[in-house]
C-alpha cells in the first residue's frame, strides 16, 4: 500500500486504487520503476489544487494555511481508518466503502 498526495482530489477526499497507471505523479512513478510494476494498492490523499499556474512544486511542498490545516487533520483520520479497512476486509469491499466515503 502506498499512501500519495493527490492535486487532482479535492483536499482531504481519499480514493484507493488496486493497481495501475502513475497517473503524472513522479512519486509513482519512481516507485513502478523500483518495484517493475504497477501492481499495487495506493491510497491517493486530495490536497487541491489551489495554486497559481506553475507554483505546483511551491503548493505541495508549502505550508497549509489554518482552514486547509484543519481539512487535512480531520482526513489524517479517514485515511487511517482507510488503512485499516483495506487490511481487514476484503479488497473489493474496502474499495468500495473508501470510495463511497471519499
Amino acid at each position: 500500500m502506498v499512501l500519495l498526495d493527490d492535486l487532482a482530489l479535492p483536499a482531504g477526499k481519499l480514493r484507493l486504487r488496486l493497481n495501475g497507471s502513475d497517473g503524472g505523479h513522479n512519486g509513482l512513478k519512481s516507485i513502478n520503476e523500483t518495484l517493475g510494476t504497477t501492481n499495487y494498492a495506493r491510497l491517493r490523499f486530495g490536497i487541491g489544487n489551489g495554486f497559481p499556474k506553475g507554483r505546483q512544486s511551491d503548493f505541495v511542498l508549502g505550508k497549509w494555511n489554518s482552514e486547509e490545516q484543519e481539512i487535512i487533520q480531520a482526513s489524517t483520520t479517514k485515511a487511517a481508518d482507510a488503512l485499516l479497512l483495506y487490511i481487514t476486509q476484503p479488497q473489493n469491499i474496502a474499495m468500495s466503502r473508501i470510495n463511497a466515503a471519499g
